[in-house]
C-alpha cells in the first residue's frame, strides 16, 4: 500500500481522514505547521493502533511543499488546507509535477469547478487530480446517482445541511462561509433573482431533529450539478440549529450587505468562539436534506425526499467519506480515473453509506 500525506492532517475533518485510513491500514503521513499539535495526534493514533504506519511531518505547505515531497514521497496527498474561496492551485499543481494524485476537500465554488483547467497536465502526468471530495458534491452527486434513473427530467433540487450546534466545528469552514455572508452571489441555474449569502431564509423539517431555520450557501454543486444532471432549478441553503445565532448571521449579512465595511473573514477565530457561547441551546444531532422534483419515465410529476440524520456529534464524519474512499483506492492502485475534476459521481451511495455503518447515522 503506497503512503498517503495529509496536509492539515490534525483539523477538525483531517484528523477524522486519518483515522479513518489508519484503521484500513494505509500507510500516512500526518502534516502542518503546528508541531504539537501533528504531534498529539501522532501519538494518540500509534497509541490506539499499535501496529499502524504512520508518520509526521512539520512544515509550511505555502515554502516547503515541494522540497516535503520530495523527500517523503507520497503516492497520495489529502489538501485539507482551507479556506478554499481564497486559495489557488499551486499545491494540485505541484502534486501534478512530482506525479503524485492530489484529493482536496474544498468547497469553495469557482475553486472546485475551475479544477477542470488541470486536466491535461494531470493527463499528462498519469495521476488524479480531484476536488471537492466532500459532501459536496461527492455525496449530493451520490445521491443524484442512485435515483436518476427514476426521472425523466428533474426540474428542481432543493437541499441542504444543518449541522448540530454542539458538533465540532472547523476554522477554515467557518472562514469559507465569512467571506460571502450578505455578499451577492452567482445565480443559481434555473433562476435570475439576486441571490446574497446568508439570505433567503427558510425553515425545513427534518425526522427527529424537528424544524431547522436555512440561508444561502455558495457551493459548486450550483454549477456542476445541472450541468451533468439536466437540472432545470437548484437552491441549496445551511443553517444553524440554534435559532438565535442563525438569526444573528442573517442580521449581520443586512448590515454587510446595505454596505458595512467590514471583513468578517478577518474575524474568523474569535467568531468561531462566539458561535459556540450558544452550544447549551443546540444538541450534537445534525441534518441533510435532499428533495428531488421532477417527471418519471411516464411524464408524471415524481419527487423522491432524502434525509441523513447523524447523532452524538458523528455528523464530521459525514463529509470526510470522498477523501477517504478516493484516497484508499489510489493507495491501493485501485482507481482509474486520471485527469483534473470535481468529485461528481466518483463514489457510489452504497460505499459512501457503508463508510458510516460505525457510527450513529440513519437514512430516511
Amino acid at each position: 500500500m503506497n503512503k498517503v500525506l495529509i496536509l492539515g492532517g490534525y483539523g477538525n475533518f483531517g484528523k477524522r481522514i486519518a483515522t479513518a485510513l489508519v484503521k484500513s491500514n494505509v500507510p500516512i503521513i500526518i502534516a502542518g505547521r503546528n508541531a504539537d499539535k501533528t504531534a498529539g495526534l501522532f501519538t494518540l493514533l500509534r497509541n490506539n493502533h499499535p501496529h499502524c504506519n504512520i508518520e509526521q511531518a512539520v512544515f509550511d505547505v505555502k515554502t516547503e511543499l515541494e522540497e516535503q515531497l520530495q523527500k517523503i514521497k507520497p503516492a497520495v496527498v489529502i489538501n485539507m488546507v482551507g479556506p478554499f474561496q481564497t486559495s489557488n492551485y499551486d499545491i494540485a499543481e505541484t502534486c501534478i509535477e512530482h506525479k503524485m494524485h492530489y484529493i482536496d476537500f474544498a468547497d469553495g465554488r469557482d475553486f472546485v469547478v475551475g479544477i477542470s483547467c488541470l486536466d491535461s497536465k494531470a493527463k499528462e502526468a498519469g495521476v488524479a487530480v480531484i476536488s471537492g471530495a466532500s459532501t459536496v458534491p461527492g455525496l449530493s452527486s451520490a445521491i443524484l446517482e442512485k435515483y436518476i434513473d427514476q426521472f425523466s427530467e428533474i426540474v428542481s433540487l432543493t437541499y441542504g445541511i444543518s449541522p448540530g450546534q454542539k458538533v465540532e466545528r472547523g476554522l477554515a469552514t467557518t472562514a469559507g462561509i465569512l467571506t460571502y455572508i450578505g455578499k451577492p452571489l452567482k445565480h443559481a441555474s434555473g433562476s435570475t433573482q439576486a441571490r446574497y449569502g446568508w439570505q433567503d431564509i427558510y425553515r425545513q423539517e427534518y425526522p427527529e431533529l424537528g424544524k431547522r431555520w436555512m440561508a444561502n450557501c455558495d457551493i459548486p454543486d450550483l454549477d456542476l450539478l445541472p450541468e451533468k444532471y439536466g437540472i432545470k432549478e437548484i437552491r441549496f441553503s445551511a443553517g444553524m440549529e440554534s435559532t438565535p445565532l442563525h438569526l444573528s448571521i442573517w442580521l449581520v449579512s443586512w448590515l454587510l450587505r446595505i454596505g458595512l465595511p467590514i471583513n468578517l473573514y478577518k474575524y474568523a477565530s474569535p467568531l468561531l468562539r462566539i458561535s459556540h457561547l450558544f452550544d447549551y441551546l443546540g444538541t450534537a444531532d445534525s441534518g441533510m436534506h435532499m428533495i428531488i422534483q421532477g417527471k418519471d419515465q411516464n411524464g408524471k410529476p415524481h419527487e423522491v425526499k432524502w434525509f441523513i440524520i447523524a447523532k452524538e456529534g458523528d455528523g464530521p464524519q459525514i463529509p470526510t467519506i470522498p477523501a477517504i474512499i478516493l484516497a484508499r483506492k489510489l493507495a491501493s492502485e485501485n482507481f482509474d480515473y486520471r485527469g483534473a475534476s470535481a468529485c461528481i459521481g466518483m463514489v457510489s451511495l452504497e460505499e459512501y453509506l457503508k463508510e458510516l455503518e460505525e457510527y450513529n447515522v440513519k437514512v430516511y
